[in-house]
């Protein structure tokens, strides 16, 4: 459970660096407390450093597609 800032909103954590952080609509960052941080995190997702645990339903949905394609001249 997040701990309550001085204003009653709750305090945070950045999920990228863990800098405490006031959970505010104004921070166009939420739930990171910097676009550093937020881009960091999104640089991670699409390196693949990230993934969401689990068996995928298909290996790979467009690897089929594109043997499947007809090649251009």
């Amino acid at each position: 459970m997040a701990k309550l800032t001085q204003s009653n909103r709750p305090a945070v954590a950045c999920p990228n660096c863990g800098t405490a952080q006031q959970w505010d609509s104004r921070n166009p960052f939420r739930p990171f407390c910097s676009e550093q941080c937020k881009n960091r995190d999104f640089i991670a997702w699409s390196n693949e450093e990230h993934s969401i645990p689990g068996q995928p339903d298909y290996e790979d949905i467009l690897s089929g597609d594109l043997e499947m394609a007809p090649e251009r001249e």
